[in-house]
């Protein structure tokens, strides 16, 4: 078992108001899942995505990754975990602006220690992986939309992570780039990744193998495609 959550709860408090994000959230994700997270704007699934993600810690429950107790974490263990456990793919790409493709990949790597040689030789094979081979050493404005979200998924998998957590990936590209970013998905998760997508359109879930539906916090509808 990869993921394993159990009775999460997660309240915010916002002045003096108490908001429960997060409902007795019980879910369980095996190795080489495609799984897509889906929801009403409200419904929780960001929330769901940051404790997926370590980003953030549930007020009450259990959450074990790879068999370790994640709730009990401290501060560089979760760190430790989200630089080498998981890939992240944002809606706004979240690329250094002066830094090439390349330099762009190789940060997780940079921030483990990774020696340079080892580093670079990574980022290209992870660049390759999603056909950016001949755009290493162009610098985000210089590519489009679906290059600069390539480039994005590329640094998700340089670390060869347990899984990669997708946030609307294809939110800023259209329709047509948006059908090549999820054909990527596709053929990694072919290729044995563990993929964790959050969206809130339906033709982006219908693509996964399994869709969990939230509502008000609470896991609506968990079906397998």
């Amino acid at each position: 078992m990869l993921i394993d959550l159990e009775n999460i709860v997660k309240i915010y408090e916002i002045g003096t108001q108490k908001v429960n994000a997060l409902n007795d959230i019980s879910l369980a994700i095996e190795e080489n899942e495609y799984l897509a997270i889906m929801g009403p704007s409200g419904s929780g699934k960001s929330t769901l995505m940051n404790v997926l993600g370590c980003l953030d810690t549930p007020t009450s429950g259990t959450y074990k990754f790879n068999d370790q107790f994640v709730n009990q974490m401290n501060d560089d263990q979760l760190a430790e975990i989200r630089n080498r456990e998981i890939g992240f793919v944002f809606q706004t790409f979240n690329l250094l602006p002066r830094a090439n493709a390349l330099h762009n990949v190789e940060l997780p790597l940079i921030y483990n220690g990774t020696p340079a040689n080892e580093r670079k030789k990574r980022a290209e094979n992870a660049l390759e992986r999603v056909g950016l081979e001949d755009r290493m050493y162009h610098r985000p404005s210089e590519l489009s939309g679906g290059q600069r979200q390539r480039v994005a998924i590329a640094r998700a998998l340089v670390n060869s992570p347990s899984m990669i957590l997708a946030d609307e990936p294809t939110g800023n590209l259209d329709s047509k780039t948006g059908d090549e970013i999820m054909l990527i998905f596709k053929e990694l998760h072919r290729s044995g990744n563990t993929i964790i997508v959050v969206t809130h359109e339906e033709y982006i879930a219908e693509q996964a193998r399994r869709i969990v539906r939230l509502r008000d916090g609470k896991i609506e509808k968990d079906e397998k495609q």
